[in-house]
């Protein structure tokens, strides 16, 4: 667990998905990505609600959109592919771990990005994809 002192940031703390869980269930690392066609080595998280609509929106399959706050339930550290790759410093306030997230909320209301935004990122991270830079670091 992280000392105090070594704490990267007291959240709270948000994961977006389109997987219906339960208070009480853990996210855990080794499940299927949300992003990618393999099993994700570590769990993604949030501090700021924005990425965390981000992470709902952009999930695999035609499920609800959902937000969940969620408790780090040991070490985490900062998103390799948002910190210093994309964004300096780490703005997002982006986080993985390979120990379980907690869920102990979810958001009932919160406001979607309209779908003109949600298709100009779907076209960025195509070409992204298109051009071999849509790697993630897992």
């Amino acid at each position: 667990m992280n000392e105090p002192k070594d704490v990267l940031d007291q959240g709270p703390f948000f994961h977006g998905t389109k997987a219906e869980l339960k208070i009480g269930d853990l996210l855990e690392a080794q499940n299927q990505s949300n992003y990618q066609d393999k099993k994700s080595n570590y769990i993604y998280f949030t501090a700021t609600l924005e990425a965390a609509k981000w992470g709902a929106e952009l999930a695999a399959g035609d499920a609800k959109e959902r937000i969940y706050l969620v408790e780090p339930q040991g070490e985490f550290e900062n998103d390799p592919n948002l910190t210093d790759k994309r964004f300096p410093g780490n703005p997002t306030r982006s986080y993985r771990s390979q120990s379980p997230l907690k869920i102990v909320a979810e958001l009932s209301v919160w406001d979607r990005h309209t779908d003109e935004e949600i298709n100009h990122m779907l076209a960025s991270l195509k070409a992204l994809r298109e051009q071999g830079k849509a790697i993630i670091i897992d």
